[in-house]
């Protein structure tokens, strides 16, 4: 009897190749109603989406012959199992056979890879074998070392009427040991062998290709496929997505993943993975959020590489409250975070300054045996530097030291003496930069920088100079934010000393040692002279320091007691927008935003903004609005006790300001336009000027 052989895409759940292997009870007769010049078809309204790619591709159920079987087995009556023909048939029955093709294939596995020896394991499994024979044979078939052997007895044996199922089927024994040169040299051989490659031998090397992480090759197996005549099918496309995002084609990738959404593809999750993979490439978060939120709306469960790939692009967003929720879902989900999803976790809180949160999942790791980096030690030190985290830097050093698994580096101890000297505290800072040395480590400018601030919290000058006189002794140029630590440490030195520190700046910057003078000296220079060099200096640096420079000068101004002269860089900052928004209208408030300010420059702000009000109430006859206030923001200095609202209020309550804190709005001053009114016109009569 023949049987006629075609494929069928009836099921993306199993094998590529051309049949389901199953046992049965019976015979089976493998019927498809496949046709294969329909266009494919789209069932469902939405996305469909399972656990579906071409490395578990569509099976081709196939008709072949089946061996004949005796007149017993073909009746459909019922036997007696306890009757004596029962075992007889039995042993005649086609779920015998299997289970013979299937020691069979064991058998080929084991023997040695040679045409002698496979050839005697045939023959000595007694009987003809007819071409399903064959086909259950080769799929359950490990062994990539004699498959090839068996495939090519096989054919000269039996003889089948479709050459190319055999051959598809010994490509899956290559693609499960992910032996793609393999799978690729029998392709060469079907062709050789005149034997046409179909859509089975195509999604059989494309799934191996992806299998052994190589998506280019995949890539060229599938562009190779309108040269044979085969037309690929959604799932296949669906499945180079992926490859191609993987091969480093986002273009046609991302094509392909917009004709997936319009036709309905069905699209698995290593493939979404891809997706989420190349929207964080690119920078799209929210492109990333979108693909995991369409996954989740169709069904699909994300997992664990997809949940830390989402953790790792909102980390590099700066995102950590999607991080959270993320976390969240994960956990709720059932699976258990590996050392991935905490290094994810570590690194969008620490990049964030979420302390707290990235100080919990740094214990977490530890309880549970994992072993940080020293990328992911160092993005903790770094966070605790940033936000005053003195002693945990601390702790966090020591359990680096002690791991065994990761050394210090340059970075590690920049950090710790960072937030030693942010605090203060010279003797660890010194420690830590002895350490450094002792570990073979140069400081970098940044550290010697940090140095300096500390000395400079210290009061301890003449250590100030001794550090600048060594950075030049190491031929390190000093830059735009080294020359502003100096500033800065002018701010907090006696008045006796800081001609010490313009010699330093006058070294490091001319035009900044420049302006520092006129700023100290007591005599008054010509009108807009002072304003104009202090234009040039702030063209003279980059944008991210211009606004710590004037806040720097203007702190100088305030406590050497030169209030003109702070209003006037004041107003060039103004100017050059460099503080913007300072000030704003509405009909209900006038306000004052001082946030963003240092302590002096706020000051000069309030001043500044009281002789407005003064001009606007007294001389201009403005009317106010019902209230006026003044927004000093809720924190406080990462190093210090002191807030600018504590300044502030303090500072308001010497000028007897009728300013009051709101109950119900942290950091904001309000008063009424009547009381405002009064106090001004109290100050213009009892001849005050300043505030």
């Amino acid at each position: 009897m023949s049987f006629h052989l075609c494929s069928s895409p009836s099921s993306l759940l199993h094998d590529p190749n051309l049949f389901s292997v199953h046992p049965k009870p019976t015979p089976r007769t493998f019927v498809s109603s496949y046709n294969p010049n329909s266009p494919p078809f789209h069932s469902r309204n939405l996305l469909q989406i399972i656990h579906v790619s071409i490395q578990e591709a569509v099976p081709q159920e196939t008709h072949i012959e089946k061996p004949k079987l005796d007149a017993a087995s073909k009746r459909n009556a019922w036997v007696n199992p306890k009757s004596p023909r029962a075992s007889q048939l039995r042993r005649n029955s086609y779920d015998s056979r299997y289970s013979s093709l299937v020691k069979l294939a064991e058998s080929l596995d084991a023997c040695a890879p040679n045409e002698a020896d496979v050839s005697h394991v045939i023959t000595k499994f007694g009987s003809n074998l007819f071409e399903q024979d064959a086909v259950v044979t080769l799929n359950n078939m490990t062994n990539p070392e004699t498959a090839p052997l068996v495939l090519i007895n096989l054919l000269e044996t039996v003889k089948p009427s479709r050459e190319v199922i055999l051959y598809n089927v010994t490509m899956k024994v290559l693609r499960k040991s992910k032996d793609l040169d393999k799978a690729e040299k029998l392709f060469d051989e079907m062709l050789q062998r005149g034997v046409k490659p179909d859509n089975a031998t195509f999604t059989t090397l494309i799934s191996c290709a992806r299998q052994c992480g190589l998506p280019k090759r995949a890539v060229a197996w599938f562009e190779k496929m309108p040269s044979f005549g085969c037309e690929p099918d959604n799932v296949t496309l669906a499945a180079m997505i992926d490859a191609y995002g993987r091969a480093g084609n986002v273009e046609m990738a991302l094509s392909l993943y917009d004709r997936a959404r319009t036709e309905k593809w069905r699209i698995d999750a290593v493939t979404f993975s891809t997706l989420i993979r190349i929207y964080g490439y690119n920078g799209n978060y929210d492109g990333c959020l979108n693909i995991y939120e369409e996954m989740k709306s169709l069904g699909v469960k994300p997992n664990l590489v997809i949940y830390n790939r989402l953790l790792d692009s909102m980390g590099k967003a700066k995102r950590p409250w999607q991080a959270k929720i993320i976390h969240k879902d994960l956990i709720s989900n059932g699976f258990e975070p590996n050392w991935s999803t905490y290094a994810a976790l570590v690194r969008a809180y620490g990049r964030a300054r979420y302390g707290d949160d990235a100080l919990v999942i740094y214990r977490e790791m530890k309880e549970k045996g994992l072993e940080l980096t020293v990328i992911l030690y160092n993005t903790l030190l770094s966070m605790c530097a940033d936000i005053g985290y003195v002693d945990e830097a601390f702790e966090i050093f020591q359990d680096m030291k002690s791991c065994g698994t990761c050394e210090p580096d340059s970075w590690t101890f920049s950090s710790l003496i960072t937030v030693y000297s942010c605090c203060g505290r010279v003797a660890e800072a010194e420690a830590a930069l002895l350490e450094m040395r002792e570990a073979g480590f140069e400081p970098t400018l940044f550290v010697l920088t940090s140095v300096i601030q500390c000395y400079g919290k210290a009061k301890q000058v003449d250590d100030v100079v001794r550090t600048f006189d060594q950075v030049l002794e190491l031929g390190i140029e000093p830059d735009d934010r080294f020359c502003g630590c100096l500033l800065n440490v002018m701010t907090q030195t006696p008045r006796e000393e800081i001609g010490k520190l313009i010699e330093c700046v006058e070294k490091a910057k001319p035009k900044l040692g420049h302006v520092v003078k006129m700023l100290v000296q007591d005599e008054s220079c010509e009108e807009g002279v002072l304003k104009k060099e202090a234009s040039e200096l702030i063209d003279s640096v980059g944008s991210d320091v211009k606004k710590a420079y004037l806040n720097c000068l203007i702190d100088l101004c305030v406590n050497l007691n030169k209030l003109e002269k702070a209003c006037e860089i004041l107003q060039l900052g103004m100017e050059c927008d460099i503080y913007s928004s300072l000030q704003s209208k509405s009909a209900t408030q006038w306000s004052l935003h001082l946030k963003s300010l240092s302590l002096g420059a706020a000051l000069t702000a309030l001043h500044v903004w009281m002789n407005d009000l003064t001009e606007a109430a007294l001389a201009s006859g403005e009317e106010f609005p019902p209230l006026l206030g003044i927004n000093t923001g809720h924190g406080k200095h990462k190093y210090s006790d002191k807030g600018l609202a504590a300044v502030v209020e303090s500072h308001l309550k010497e000028l007897n300001a009728p300013f009051h804190e709101a109950p119900d709005k942290v950091g904001w001053f309000l008063t009424t336009s009547v009381a405002a009114k009064e106090w001004l016109e109290s100050r213009r009569s009892s001849g005050e000027v300043s505030a």
